[in-house]
């Protein structure tokens, strides 16, 4: 969005930037932890974590034009990794970026003119989504009430969006049920699922999609198949599956 001559933007244009730039310092901060780690070198210069429209993220030098041409992520991130335990460092790194998410959409919401309505839309637009922080630290996952009735095995693991099979539920009532009965019956189980959220992207889960999900048996956290590259058939081979995050953590001195 950046660069080049003025062109008037609108508030969906501008969240489209800001869901982009928080999907790629996601990555960085928790499928891609361990090459994000090895690049904040507390040697090196003050470093910055930039989040891209394409998703994509970067470590890397200020910018040398000042002012800048869009706000400036926090500087010198690099400095205080190995004085922290690495959760506590990967925690204050994503509140920074929460700040500077919001700081360049504001400045996109100036600079393109916005009314106190578009401001206000797109405020509400981006406090809907989790913040990189709550994603991070897992406080976004709320705990899914009834959890015991997902088994552990692998095959519990693909959330298809699909109805849940009859065996799966307890038979209430040999009538048949309404169509209220239901369509009831299908808002419960769409609000039993809604509050799960990757643990990766931060996207809501939605039984209306058929994407593929997996759960993390050591954090309990659930993703998307795809953010963590894992397929359905792959899924079948897998007696534990650790999330990236957990298969890289190790201890911090």
């Amino acid at each position: 969005m950046e660069g080049g001559g003025f062109v008037r933007r609108t508030v969906d244009d501008v969240f489209k930037d800001f869901k982009a730039r928080r999907a790629g310092l996601i990555k960085a901060l928790t499928t891609d932890v361990e090459e994000f780690y090895q690049q904040c070198d507390p040697d090196k210069d003050n470093l910055c974590l930039y989040g891209f429209p394409n998703e994509t993220w970067e470590v890397n030098l200020p910018a040398e034009e000042v002012p800048p041409e869009i706000p400036e992520p926090a500087l010198g991130i690099n400095f205080a990794r190995d004085g922290m335990q690495e959760k506590d460092w990967l925690s204050l790194v994503a509140v920074h970026s929460d700040s500077w998410l919001l700081a360049v959409s504001v400045y996109f919401g100036a600079r393109f003119g916005f009314d106190k309505n578009d401001r206000k839309r797109l405020f509400n637009m981006m406090n809907d989504l989790p913040t990189i922080y709550e994603v991070v630290t897992g406080t976004a996952k709320k705990q899914v009430k009834e959890r015991s009735t997902v088994t552990n095995n692998s095959s519990s693991k693909n959330k298809s969006g699909g109805k849940r099979s009859s065996e799966s539920q307890p038979k209430m009532s040999k009538l048949p049920l309404s169509k209220d009965e239901e369509d009831l019956l299908d808002e419960e189980e769409d609000d039993e699922h809604g509050e799960t959220l990757c643990g990766a992207c931060g996207g809501v889960y939605c039984s209306a999609t058929a994407e593929f999900w997996i759960a993390c048996d050591m954090c309990e956290n659930w993703f998307h198949g795809k953010c963590v590259k894992i397929t359905p058939a792959r899924a079948e081979h897998i007696k534990q599956y650790k999330c990236p995050s957990c298969s890289n953590k190790r201890a911090r001195v």
